[in-house]
């Protein structure tokens, strides 16, 4: 029996998304862009608001499909080290979707866009 599985940008951004939410001095996720701050405030947010999947070499003779890369837009709690949590972030969102979704990111980036107190 052969098959092949597709893994959708939404759900990778939904896995990546709510794997940031585990990582202590997470605050929340912020808006990636306009679209998603208007749907956060008409109380639609998703899990994986604050993530933008994008595509690197794509159209590259090694790999003609691209490797995925993830922006992800984070809120953090005051008085934690912002580096130490981007790092974690990192660390496990890249084994995560290496360990659950069978894919590896060419690039992982994380933009601490605020502060809160938790």
């Amino acid at each position: 029996m052969s098959g092949s599985i597709h893994i959708t940008e939404g759900a990778l951004a939904a896995l990546i998304g709510l794997t940031a939410h585990e990582i202590p001095g997470v605050v929340g996720m912020a808006p990636a862009n306009l679209r998603e701050g208007i749907q956060r405030v008409l109380g639609r947010a998703q899990s994986r608001d604050g993530v933008v999947i994008g595509r690197e070499g794509a159209g590259s003779k090694e790999n003609a499909a691209g490797r995925y890369t993830a922006d992800l837009y984070v809120v953090v709690a005051y008085g934690v080290s912002i580096p130490t949590v981007a790092n974690n972030i990192v660390e496990r969102v890249e084994h995560v979707v290496r360990s659950q979704a069978g894919i590896e990111l060419a690039a992982t980036r994380v933009h601490a866009v605020g502060v809160s107190h938790a």
